[in-house]
């Protein structure tokens, strides 16, 4: 078995409030401590099956600018997914199954780009992408009890969908065992590995007593057998995949700073740092009562994210 990181978006950041405070609130923490952000899904290579985990952005999202209030902040494009893919020696054609942690944009963006493949993901989160068809498999979880977690669905040999429910309400994880490691694909169970080791969860989720009933599985878990941790927003997943690197939570590692931020010129657009809904003034969001030529500025405080129903502080200027 073949584990890669599919490189998307690099030196990006995220605020402590952010990636913490989901439970105790934001305010609790400190919003002048980073953590390196990035954006990376993963392929594996089985020998027999080129699978997916997640799909990135869509290719057509614009590049976000950071501000010093902005909470995440994921970096600068490095090439779109399936640019990213080709780099790693991949075709399209060649994905067999497409495993989707949940619904956001940064992890099903690029869905559309591979014919052949067949797509698992949680029935409620198929629900809200509208996604249907024969190469759609709505994940049962059939297959019983995973180590701690209750309900799993074998993918292939050595290769685990489970069902982790709370970032969204059909929030998966995946699980690749491979020469006596578990690779674990958690999604955004955390954004940042800091919040692994300090037991936080971060301000984005739509059910938080599953989310913490999922963070908790995820610590058991990684506690009684050799994990690495391969997150989606942090850079260190790609390190710890490249180092083979086991977590223990019992010896944190030292954080890495975040490096120059480099600020850039607004188009006065924005973009849902969570879910990827870019807001057009020009468009507006008349679905929701918000007339076409309204500046971001001047939504109402109450406006939400028409996709995901984050506030307007989870958006960047695009």
């Amino acid at each position: 078995m073949k584990i890669q990181a599919v490189r998307l978006y690099e030196n990006g950041f995220m605020t402590q409030p952010f990636a913490f405070g989901g439970e105790e609130g934001p305010d609790k923490f400190d919003p002048t401590v980073r953590y390196r952000s990035s954006l990376q899904n993963y392929v594996i290579d089985t020998g027999d099956e080129v699978i997916l985990v997640d799909t990135g952005m869509p290719r057509e999202t614009p590049d976000t600018v950071p501000e010093e209030t902005s909470m995440i902040y994921m970096g600068s494009r490095v090439k779109d997914y399936v640019s990213a893919l080709a780099e790693l020696g991949y075709k399209p054609e060649q994905v067999t199954k497409i495993l989707v942690t949940h619904k956001h944009a940064d992890h099903s963006g690029e869905l559309r780009s591979f014919p052949n493949a067949k797509v698992y993901i949680s029935p409620e989160d198929a629900d809200e992408l509208g996604l249907n068809g024969d190469n759609v498999v709505r994940a049962t979880y059939g297959d019983g009890a995973y180590h701690n977690f209750p309900a799993a669905q074998k993918i292939a040999d050595g290769v685990w969908f489970i069902e982790a429910k709370g970032h969204t309400k059909g929030n998966s994880i995946v699980i690749a065992e491979s020469d006596g490691l578990y690779y674990m694909f958690h999604g955004d169970v955390t954004y940042t590995d800091e919040a692994l080791y300090a037991d936080k969860l971060s301000v984005v989720f739509e059910d938080v007593a599953a989310a913490r009933e999922t963070l908790d599985r995820v610590r058991e878990f990684v506690r009684g057998n050799p994990t690495v941790y391969l997150s989606t927003h942090t850079p260190l997943g790609c390190e710890n995949l490249e180092k083979k690197a086991v977590i223990d939570l019992a010896n944190p590692p030292a954080s890495i700073p975040v490096g120059e931020i480099v600020f850039k010129t607004a188009s006065g657009k924005y973009v849902c740092s969570v879910c990827g809904y870019l807001y057009d003034p020009a468009v507006g969001d008349p679905e929701h009562g918000v007339a076409a030529g309204t500046p971001f500025e001047e939504l109402p405080d109450d406006w939400h994210c028409p996709r995901c129903r984050q506030g307007k502080d989870k958006f960047n200027k695009a």
